[in-house]
């Protein structure tokens, strides 16, 4: 992110790693979702790889719950609100299909280092990925990354100290939860088809599965 004076940041994507980068696309959902009411940056500017919008002042929920671990089970709920305010949103028709369509908008990385919290209230970032679907596909998802994800040491350390388990828990019984293990398989694919997840991610969700599949349904 660079700053660019009036209140507002420019994030620039790299073009050796993000020319195929669709930002006019990543915008239009953005102001589609703003002009419903949800907390998402305000877009300026959508040109190339460069997307201008609003500053956000705010640590993530994440980084939030590793300094005040107590209020762990009140950013559960709170994310799991995100998750549902966003789902009853109606998907634009231009929005692309996934996993067999659906009605809802599926951010596919609504996860706490996604979510800034502002004096005003929550923010929701980073929209790249976002697809028309069934609604517990983006739950699925979201499950999937918090149970297995480590995508650095500062993440590990932080869900140490927030107890992973515990918000997940707390997270995934604001919904059906034989919903989101019909889900896993072909959401973990999906996840197991990105190239940033690391070998180590990719023995986690291996494991992970293996337990829904004897039954069990973990957490994590």
């Amino acid at each position: 992110m660079f700053e660019c004076g009036d209140g507002r940041v420019l994030r620039r994507y790299r073009p050796a790693k993000d020319a195929a980068r669709d930002v006019a696309f990543e915008a239009e959902i953005m102001r589609y979702v703003r002009s419903c009411g949800y907390p998402v940056p305000a877009v300026h500017e959508a040109d190339g790889l460069d997307l201008v919008m609003d500053r956000l002042e705010g640590p993530t929920m994440l980084d939030a719950m590793a300094h005040r671990p107590w209020q762990l089970l009140r950013m559960a709920d709170l994310l799991a609100d995100l998750h549902h305010r966003l789902h009853a949103i109606p998907a634009p028709d231009w929005l692309p299909s996934q996993f067999g369509g659906g009605a809802a908008i599926l951010h596919m990385d609504l996860h706490p280092l996604n979510v800034l919290l502002t004096p005003s209230g929550p923010v929701v970032i980073d929209w790249p990925n976002t697809r028309r679907g069934d609604a517990a596909v983006d739950v699925t998802h979201t499950w999937i990354v918090m149970a297995t994800a480590a995508p650095s040491g500062r993440f590990e350390r932080a869900l140490a100290v927030v107890g992973r388990s515990a918000f997940l828990r707390r997270f995934l019984g604001h919904f059906d939860r034989p919903e989101l293990v019909a889900q896993l398989p072909a959401v973990s694919e999906r996840w197991l088809s990105d190239r940033n997840v690391a070998d180590r991610e990719r023995r986690a969700t291996a494991r992970f599965l293996e337990k829904v599949g004897a039954g069990k349904a973990p957490v994590v």
